[in-house]
């Protein structure tokens, strides 16, 4: 099997002052939090954005480990839908000392170049830094991070740039080289 260098930049921002949201686009678009845990939904969500830009990591997760992912306090996933029709998501992964990550990101396909990706990840920052407002158990937010790679697509880091994410890592490894597993098996 080949393997390929992959660089991984890691972002973060420091203050809810950082946040630079990107202006609502002139579609319907509505941002709604998962709020009942559903690894089905989840899954597929995944698949539908991860899967022409190879994210493999969770393809091997049983049912239960999607469930223990989704159930962890303070764990949310929002949904941008235009016009009924799931667009992206993003993911927050609440860790600790106050850090939330947002361990994913992204838009289907079909809705990426339509000034959706600015809001949504705005909209998904907002949502990190106020995290504890919803989770009285969290510790309020001091830190807000994510992390992308040159597999992702082409206006990911440019895009987090532009909503006030600083970068503090580079990294290179050689990874596996895979097959686009697209949103299911064989497509």
């Amino acid at each position: 099997m080949s393997s390929i260098p992959v660089t991984t930049w890691s972002l973060e921002q420091t203050s809810p002052a950082d946040l630079l949201p990107a202006a609502a686009p002139e579609s319907d678009v509505r941002i709604v939090r998962a709020e009942v845990p559903s690894p089905e939904f989840s899954r597929f969500l995944y698949t539908a954005v991860g899967g022409d830009i190879r994210w493999t990591d969770r393809l091997g997760w049983t049912y239960a480990r999607w469930q223990e992912q989704l159930d962890r306090p303070g764990a949310e996933t929002w949904v941008a839908y235009d016009r009924g029709t799931p667009a992206g998501y993003v993911e927050l992964d609440p860790q600790d000392d106050g850090v939330v990550e947002i361990i994913l990101f992204g838009l289907i396909p079909a809705f990426r170049g339509r000034r959706i990706g600015g809001h949504l990840l705005s909209y998904g920052a907002a949502r990190a830094w106020d995290l504890a407002e919803r989770w009285p158990e969290r510790t309020p937010t001091k830190r807000v991070w994510l992390h992308t790679c040159s597999k992702d697509g082409e206006f990911a880091m440019d895009n987090y740039q532009r909503r006030g994410f600083r970068l503090f890592d580079t990294k290179v490894e050689l990874e596996a080289e895979v097959e686009t597993p697209g949103p299911w098996p064989g497509a």
